[in-house]
């Protein structure tokens, strides 16, 4: 119990001021996809680990929040993209309620994006496409694995894939299984939020107000 109290107490101590950049109305414009990207690139520029990782968050049949963090793999007709199992734990949630927020933190640049919409799943075509452009192991890792199942041992996973190289000699021989593909999150609201010395950090939201309208305004921190 002493152990835990005093990593509390030094959880406590740690402190780090934000000084790096500023973020108004101005320099947020008004298309909040547009200063998505603006981010995005910088990140990208800043040679962030994992720039594209984002966490995930939905709701279950009970209620019970789940988060965890996938990987953005595209922004397609105004929304966020990302793939998975969709009989997976995520899955069976955006089933029941396709409610969904997404989370972006780059601890380097300071900022971070909170996005909240809508989850559906993209087009077959669009499903395929990307199935196609992933490492042959990745193929194949995607039908082997009952994503989220309980499973007894890593065993089963291991002979699982052996059995499908064996029926897959060729890489392009793959299918997209039925179970896996896309979903596009759509935006109803996006936060930018910008650190700022003195815990007095920039907010910016963006809140749908209609067919690619939305309204903009601070919120403080």
């Amino acid at each position: 119990m002493g152990g835990m109290h005093t990593l509390s107490q030094h959880i406590a101590q740690i402190r780090e001021d934000y000084s790096l950049a500023t973020l108004d109305e101005h320099l947020a414009g008004d298309d909040p996809l547009a200063l998505f990207e603006k981010w995005f690139r910088e990140a990208e520029i800043s040679e962030i680990t994992d720039v594209n990782a984002m966490s995930l968050a939905t709701v279950d049949a009970s209620l019970q929040p789940h988060v965890r963090t996938v990987l953005l793999k595209g922004l397609e007709d105004g929304g966020f993209v990302f793939y998975t199992n969709y009989e997976s734990t995520k899955g069976q949630d955006i089933s029941f309620c396709n409610k969904v927020s997404l989370l972006f933190f780059w601890k380097e640049l300071q900022r971070q994006v909170r996005i909240e919409g809508v989850a559906e799943r993209v087009t077959a075509d669009l499903s395929d496409a990307y199935f196609r452009s992933r490492p042959f192991g990745s193929r194949i890792g995607a039908i082997a694995s009952p994503q989220s199942r309980e499973i007894a041992a890593r065993d089963i996973l291991e002979n699982r894939i052996q059995e499908l190289l064996k029926q897959y000699g060729e890489d392009d021989a793959v299918p997209r299984p039925a179970h896996w593909g896309g979903y596009i999150v759509y935006p109803r609201k996006m936060e930018f939020w910008q650190g700022r010395s003195s815990r007095l950090h920039d907010r910016i939201v963006f809140e749908s107000d209609g067919p690619q309208a939305w309204k903009k305004y601070r919120i403080a921190p």
